[in-house]
């Protein structure tokens, strides 16, 4: 058998299909490489970038959304000192008027105090004054009547018991 047919063995391999057929796979890879693959490569890597600037935007995206929750965090905290300072500062002002206004209220009741004591000596002062009137001018009357008369001594007592009950009903 020496012809273009040439047959291996008991299996029926042709040769000559062979070669067609692998002339025939290497076009139509060619083929597929030059207008199947090529695109489809082109698909893939244009697939490839755009999920890997998806995943580079959505890192960015975290890495800010971090970097303002953070941001809002110390915002918080700063402001949460900002309020326990101010209510601590009221805490302390209010401390500081209180302490004033007792003070003060000390100071004017003890003020008060002083001017009722002033008062109460000076009214003291004038009844004394007015009683050590009234005193003299019922000595100048009773002197004044026992020079008139002479009197026994249960007559001086009748007549100062009289003039007693006189200044008790003048005032």
């Amino acid at each position: 058998m020496l012809g273009t047919n040439l047959v291996l063995g008991a299996a029926g391999f042709n040769v000559g299909d062979m070669l067609a057929q692998l002339v025939i796979f290497i076009i139509l890879l060619a083929l597929l490489a030059k207008f199947a693959w090529g695109p489809l490569m082109k698909v893939m890597k244009e697939r490839e970038d755009h999920i890997a600037n998806e995943i580079d935007t959505a890192e960015q995206n975290r890495q800010e959304a971090e970097r303002f929750m953070n941001e809002a965090n110390a915002e918080l905290k700063e402001a949460r000192q900002n309020a326990h300072q101010i209510i601590e500062d009221a805490k302390q002002t209010a401390k500081t008027q209180e302490s004033s206004i007792l003070d003060d209220a000390r100071q004017e009741a003890e003020r008060i105090k002083e001017s009722a004591r002033e008062e109460i000596a000076q009214e003291r002062d004038k009844a004394v004054q007015a009683l050590q009137e009234q005193v003299a001018t019922l000595s100048v009357q009773i002197a004044s009547k026992v020079i008139e008369k002479e009197l026994s001594a249960n007559e001086q007592d009748e007549l100062i018991q009289q003039y007693l009950k006189e200044v008790g009903e003048s005032k």
